[in-house]
Order: structure tokens, then sequence, then C-alpha cells
């Protein structure tokens, strides 16, 4: 599972303890990945980043959008959720916790991450992806 982020964008940095949660949740069932984007996202601002927000997951810095293509991520946060063949199950948003930028609900009321994960992990059918909510993926920094 890939999980794509920006140091800067304040929607991704509220999905972290959610993150840990989940990827605490799934351990030893399911893999993680922070996919780190963006031309300035040098080691030492990833480091800090996830000292900062918790994170003790293996990262990923996508500088030239090989990963975002390959899941057809648009914003961050957005997920991509393969199966065990390797394939792309999901991809969109962790939940519905953001409606639109600047306005969130006070709580999700659906839970796609976790449901693309069951899906995966039971070879039962998968969510239909849901676009994200958040920081736009682009080249221009």
């Amino acid at each position: 599972m890939l999980v794509f982020l920006r140091t800067d964008c304040p929607i991704s940095n509220r999905y972290a303890p959610l993150i840990r949660r989940i990827s605490a949740q799934y351990a030893g069932k399911a893999r993680f990945w922070l996919v780190y984007l963006g031309k300035t996202a040098t080691t030492e601002k990833i480091r800090r980043h996830e000292t900062e927000y918790g994170y003790q997951l293996p990262a990923l810095r996508d500088q030239q959008h090989a990963l975002v293509a390959q899941a057809q991520a648009q914003v961050t946060p957005e997920v991509a959720v393969f199966d065990a063949h390797h394939r792309l199950i999901y991809h969109g948003r962790i939940d519905n916790w953001y409606e639109d930028l600047g306005h969130a609900r006070p709580a999700a009321t659906t839970h796609e991450l976790d449901d693309a994960i069951q899906a995966a992990l039971t070879g039962k059918a998968p969510p239909s992806s849901a676009p994200g909510v958040g920081c736009y993926i682009s080249d221009t920094e």
C-alpha cells in the first residue's frame, strides 16, 4: 500500500495519526510505504517530517512521479492499494473526512482505505475509487 504525502500539505499532515493507526492495525498483513512527492522533498525534510508526525514506516521519494502515474494519484493524501498479484485495486481518498478543501466533517462516515485493505486481504471486491481532497500533485515547485 502506498500513501502519497507532501511535507507541506496540511491535509496530509492531519491524516498522520490515522495512517499510523491503520498501518499498525495491519502490521504483518499489509505492507505500507509513505511516498513523498515534490522536487523540494529532500532526505532531510522527509526525515524531519517523519519524526514530527511519528511515522515509523518505510519512505520513498517519487520525484519523477513514476509511482504517482502507476497509482493514478492526483492529490495528497491519497492511497493506492495493490492485491497479492501487485494489481492496483483501489486508489483515492483514505476516507470522507474532508468533503472539500477547508471543509472537514467531525468524523469520517466512510472508510475506503480500510475497506480496500480488507478486500485485498480477503479477495473480495474493493470499494470504488474515490477522488481525494488535498494538495494537488504537480511538477510546478
